[in-house]
């Protein structure tokens, strides 16, 4: 009789965040299974099946406290931990690759023209903390500032109610326009009803963009809230990859997996240009409405009335980069978001963004991401 792996899922399923991995674990349970699983539906999942009588294999378990991270490491089995405020040491971790999101939202910010920049998070969340730091790097390394807010200590002051009359008026203080980041969705919706309560219009004076792209969330928010898109699913994939290895008794060297970013999916909270120049708003906002098509510098330069001379001088001076290198972003991170997201060969993008060959396709998106077409979607891209 063949033994069927039982794996418990202490996995939250209010969130995509959780959704996501759930998907992967199972994607992989299906081709290389069967296993069978214990989870409980719902965000807080507190109690384990009664051990002896299910005989259970392996555990992959969001944990919230020590005491959690104990009763889960007594079991003696295999565990891969989702850990909510600091990483495990020394046992298989599900991390966030905080320091790409960070510097992804702040290019996003910057690239919209803004000058002024927030943070909100939880001090106690180490994601939090490092995409916060990676976001006020990103933001002084450009020359600029980042003011930050982060939940209150006493719980008295975390009751939804009292927690957005503090935000409110922390977000009142603020110099504007600015552009701001949320430590994730959720929080970025609040920042969203707290500025409705202050008075203060989104994106005109705030910009709010989040991460995790927890769609029924984002869409929740008035305006949609502009987010960091993460690839959970596949680091299902691996951690139920990884937690087979474990139930086999085999020594594995690699003992954490990333969720990585993706691409932004900008909504409404960010659509805005806060560059006071008005021929360089004009042609970035004309390069982005055009560059699914074969667009070069000129025609960007006859969509505005100064000379490409005069476009060129402002668009360094402002944006810090050439009019070339604005289309060449926009359409890599077009091209991105095709390899992750479709099945489509390399040639089918080519041929859908207007790319003569591959080896044109192929050597703009090296030389703005670094990584070739293929390498980015293996570590990108669905498993």
């Amino acid at each position: 009789m063949i033994k069927i792996p039982k794996v418990i899922l202490r996995i939250e399923t209010s969130v995509a965040y959780g959704r996501g991995l759930l998907f992967g674990i199972t994607k992989y349970a299906h081709l290389h299974g069967p296993w069978a699983f214990y989870s409980e539906p719902g965000e807080e999942q507190t109690t384990l099946p009664r051990l002896d009588n299910w005989g259970a294999s392996g555990i992959i378990a969001r944990v919230t406290d020590a005491k959690m991270t104990k009763q889960l490491t007594d079991t003696g089995l295999p565990v891969i931990f989702v850990p909510l405020k600091e990483e495990i040491p020394g046992l298989p971790n599900i991390i966030d690759d905080c320091a790409t999101e960070g510097k992804m939202a702040a290019e996003h910010l910057l690239d919209r023209g803004f000058r002024r920049f927030a943070f909100c998070g939880f001090s106690d969340m180490y994601w939090s903390n490092g995409r916060r730091e990676s976001f006020c790097k990103g933001i002084s390394d450009a020359g600029f500032e980042t003011y930050c807010y982060d939940r209150p200590r006493a719980k008295v002051q975390r009751s939804y109610e009292n927690e957005q009359a503090l935000l409110a008026n922390w977000l009142t203080s603020l110099p504007k326009p600015l552009g701001l980041m949320a430590c994730d969705d959720e929080h970025g919706r609040h920042v969203v009803d707290a500025c409705k309560i202050a008075g203060i219009h989104v994106p005109e004076q705030v910009a709010i963009i989040s991460v995790d792209n927890d769609e029924l969330v984002c869409a929740l928010s008035d305006p949609p809230l502009s987010s960091i898109a993460v690839n959970t699913e596949r680091a299902g994939y691996e951690a139920a990859e990884l937690l087979d290895k474990l139930m086999a008794g085999k020594k594995v060297e690699k003992q954490n997996i990333t969720v990585r970013p993706l691409y932004i999916v900008a909504r409404q909270s960010t659509d805005i240009l806060a560059i006071e120049n008005h021929e360089v708003a004009k042609a970035v906002r004309f390069i982005r409405q055009h560059a699914r098509g074969v667009i070069g510098v000129n025609d960007v330069v006859n969509a505005v009335t100064v000379s490409r001379r005069v476009l060129e001088k402002r668009f360094r001076k402002v944006l810090h980069c050439s009019i070339l290198d604005e289309i060449r972003s926009v359409r890599a991170a077009q091209v991105a978001k095709m390899l992750v997201d479709s099945n489509l060969s390399i040639s089918q993008i080519a041929s859908a963004l207007g790319y003569p060959t591959i080896k044109h396709i192929a050597r703009s998106f090296r030389h703005k991401t670094g990584m070739t077409l293929l390498a980015y979607r293996k570590q990108f891209g669905q498993k």
